[in-house]
């Protein structure tokens, strides 16, 4: 798999973690069959720009037919502009997420990170049990790109807003801006902006998994990678 490329100010020194980011033992990288999109990260940046997507996204979340028939994961980012940013897993658009975390990262910190070239979202899991599956963990350490940004724990429950979030999405497979708002929040709080994409997922084994945004024919650009990990 790709090497982390982690920030100055952080050296990330956990050992499953970086065993999961390095290359393997023959010296060559791991990169999925599609490399990844650097439209939907550029759309992502101009967020503050984007005001008019919000009756096209009302229409495109009660589609008859999913837009993409294929195994590939839906991977949505949201949140506040002044917020945190959340993160939501779905094995398929039509149905909740089975992973949803608000990780401790601010919207606008995320946008500036995604003006580099590589995106890399770490979340180690340090529990012991391997009772539970991967995403079944609460507990979660986040990295972006390398630089430990704190802790976050997995939702159980979906709140009214998250909520709202999904079903405006339900059934769309890719895309990028800006959503209406639940309530009053976005006076205080700035837009609701989104930006959803598939992902390939490659299961290392019962402690590792990554999900490699896939790229749209023909699209250049950033790579964005989720890594999840659960410490031995």
């Amino acid at each position: 798999m790709p090497a982390v490329h982690s920030s100055p100010y952080y050296q990330m020194q956990n050992p499953p973690i970086m065993s999961l980011l390095q290359p393997d033992s023959g010296g060559k990288q791991r990169r999925p069959k599609s490399s990844f999109s650097g439209g939907l990260l550029r759309i992502f940046k101009l967020f503050p720009m984007l005001t008019s997507g919000c009756k096209m996204v009302a229409l495109l979340g009660r589609p008859r037919k999913p837009l993409l028939k294929d195994s590939a994961t839906t991977g949505t980012i949201f949140g506040y502009k002044k917020g945190r940013i959340f993160l939501a897993i779905q094995e398929d658009p039509y149905c909740l997420p089975g992973f949803l975390i608000e990780l401790p990262i601010l919207t606008t910190a995320l946008q500036k990170e995604m003006a580099s070239d590589i995106v890399r979202i770490a979340l180690e899991s340090e529990t012991k049990t391997h009772k539970k599956k991967l995403l079944e963990e609460f507990v979660w350490a986040v990295y972006v790109n390398g630089r430990k940004t704190g802790y976050s724990i997995r939702r159980k429950q979906l709140s009214e807003e998250e909520l709202h979030v999904m079903q405006l999405l339900r059934g769309v497979s890719m895309g990028a801006g800006v959503l209406p708002s639940p309530n009053e929040k976005e006076t205080a709080d700035g837009e609701l902006t989104y930006m959803r994409a598939r992902f390939e997922r490659v299961v290392g084994s019962k402690d590792s998994e990554a999900l490699y945004m896939i790229n749209p024919d023909g699209a250049q650009g950033p790579e964005l990678s989720i890594f999840f990990v659960r410490a031995h």
